[in-house]
């Protein structure tokens, strides 16, 4: 899945207007305007056709760098929960933790749980209406930090999953 298609898939699971996606990237400190978003929520072209439509691409489609996804996350999570003060004495954040494509989904899994306040059963039911059984103990392996010996690598599979249960959910 490249990242404007976990934008479209977002959007629609959560029914995000098109200004609300201009607000959400602006607290995650990136300023689009609203035919940015609109051009970054056209789906990809084919690879096989990049050399013949690669001008119309550009001129249609904007391409969402992961470092603009996740500034979107963390925007969404600001969008939903509030600006969270900082404490004093507290060493700042760094702000994006996408350092390659491995561990994306895992991120953008957490920083859903984190926005959209959802427990741990409320993943395992939202994966459970996607039709996909999950048990605790493989849910929690999802969260922990890379490098963790109980780490499990999301798949495309398991997030495409997720939000195709969180838009069955939220669309009832």
């Amino acid at each position: 899945m490249d990242n404007n298609d976990i934008l479209i898939r977002l959007r629609y699971a959560l029914d995000i207007k098109d200004t609300d996606m201009v607000e959400i990237f602006k607290a995650g400190g990136i300023a689009l305007t609203i035919e940015d978003v609109r051009k970054m929520l056209i789906k990809s072209k084919d690879s096989f056709n990049v050399e013949v439509e690669a001008e119309d691409e550009t001129e249609e489609n904007l391409i969402c760098k992961n470092s603009e996804l996740e500034s979107f996350l963390n925007g969404f999570i600001i969008f939903k929960r509030g600006e969270q003060e900082q404490k004093p004495g507290e060493a700042e954040k760094p702000v994006l933790a996408i350092t390659n494509n491995q561990n994306m989904n895992n991120i953008m899994l957490k920083k859903l749980k984190i926005a959209l306040s959802l427990t741990s059963e409320d993943m395992l039911d939202i994966f459970s209406e996607a039709g996909i059984n999950v048990t605790k103990g493989e849910l929690s392996a999802l969260f922990r930090k890379e490098g963790h010996k109980h780490y499990k690598e999301c798949g495309d599979k398991y997030f495409r999953n997720f939000l195709k249960g969180l838009a069955l959910k939220n669309r009832k």
